[in-house]
């Protein structure tokens, strides 16, 4: 079962009669994974040579980027980006970028490739109040 199976995903068997997985062409495995998760696409990349060369087309993976996507590549060192495909870019960004003296960080949602941001305490500012109290951070025990 196993042979057979495997014959199967890589295009023809092994008389060389029935087409099989493999024979898709890219162009259509692309057009489905358009409407596929980041995961699930690479997941399939796995099967054979020709869902891993759809999975790794700049034309999918352009659309799970957010639209402001170089705004974040901005906050890198542009070293770490240059001559990046669509797919590594969506990889790195999906990993915390800090900035703003480490205060902040931004990434992207693997699943849903939106933008995410954490802003510690130390990276929030109070505005509109004039007591010098709010201005200071004090550390307790507590916090």
């Amino acid at each position: 079962m196993g042979a057979s199976l495997s014959s199967q995903t890589e295009g023809t068997n092994r008389t060389g009669m029935r087409p099989g997985l493999g024979d898709i062409p890219e162009g259509c495995l692309a057009c489905v994974f358009m409407n596929l998760t980041p995961p699930e696409i690479c997941n399939l990349a796995r099967l054979n040579r020709a869902f891993r060369g759809a999975a790794s087309s700049d034309s999918i993976w352009v659309k799970k980027l957010p639209t402001n996507y170089q705004d974040l590549l901005n906050l890198l060192p542009p070293e770490r980006y240059q001559n990046m495909s669509k797919k590594d870019i969506f990889a790195l960004l999906s990993r915390p970028v800090p900035f703003d003296d480490g205060y902040k960080e931004v990434w992207l949602d693997r699943v849903t490739g939106r933008v995410c941001m954490a802003i510690s305490a130390k990276g929030m500012a109070i505005t509109g109040i004039d007591d010098r109290r709010y201005w200071n951070r004090v550390s307790t025990e507590e916090s």
